[in-house]
């Protein structure tokens, strides 16, 4: 599978998927339709299915319009949110299977960020599309979920493939590691990986993809259950949905 990155707003990611089999072409989370447009005419393709993760406009937006001007154009949803994403084709849930030509993802639900999120994983192609569960050195707001909903969230990301590449919707990474080290001061890993984004993001590269096996070593929301952690905020003693729900109020008034 081919993954392209287009840049939306200021700081969103849409992902177009190609199937090098078929020429089947998908797009996860437009938040617009323009961008998704352009792609598809400078590159002689029309639009086969849109997969949402979630029910926020900026992962919605661009739905209407390229399913006008592409009729057979198939939205991929999360089943939950039938009654907040119009016009959902194929409502899916935990372990439903979906495919793109010959491509075929996993989908896998990780509320939290909204009690409806999901994520589809390509495993054979080593890619999580996640919308606004993870991001790179942090994780979503939680909107309308739990912090033991959202760490149950991350766990189940955190348990694939270390090769995953972390394909999420926004540009948060240097002001993620800022955070991060506030949480673990003395990680030498953070350190040198916010060295590393403050370098790219300097000569306007993303920082996205990640990859899993990195995000489990520096991102302190996938480490809440390591006891260096859980010490360096000073809660040794406290169950990971405590260190949890600690990080992430820190990380909203941060």
């Amino acid at each position: 599978m081919e993954i392209v990155q287009l840049s939306a707003l200021k700081d969103n990611y849409i992902y177009m998927l190609i199937c090098e089999e078929t020429g089947m072409t998908g797009v996860v989370d437009p938040t617009s339709a323009e961008p998704v447009l352009k792609w598809l005419k400078d590159n002689n393709k029309k639009l086969d299915c849109i997969f949402n993760t979630h029910h926020h406009w900026d992962h919605i937006g661009g739905n209407k319009k390229l399913q006008k001007k592409f009729p057979n154009c198939e939205i991929v949803a999360p089943a939950s949110e039938m009654e907040r994403i119009p016009d959902i084709d194929l409502p899916v849930f935990d372990g439903y299977g979906v495919r793109l030509g010959q491509c075929r993802a996993v989908v896998i639900e990780v509320p939290g960020h909204t009690t409806g999120h999901v994520a589809y994983w390509f495993e054979k192609d080593n890619a999580l599309f996640c919308g606004d569960a993870l991001f790179s050195l942090g994780c979503g707001r939680m909107f309308e979920g739990t912090p033991t909903q959202m760490w149950n969230s991350l766990k189940k990301i955190r348990n694939l493939p270390e090769e995953t590449q972390i394909y999420c919707a926004h540009e948060y990474t240097e002001d993620n590691a800022k955070f991060a080290e506030t949480i673990e001061t003395t990680n030498p890993l953070l350190k040198k990986y916010h060295q590393r984004i403050t370098k790219m993001q300097s000569e306007n590269i993303s920082t996205i993809p990640s990859v899993l096996a990195i995000e489990k070593a520096i991102n302190p929301f996938l480490r809440c259950d390591h006891p260096s952690l859980k010490q360096a905020i000073g809660m040794p003693d406290s169950t990971a949905e405590e260190v949890f729900a600690e990080i992430r109020a820190r990380k909203d008034n941060f």
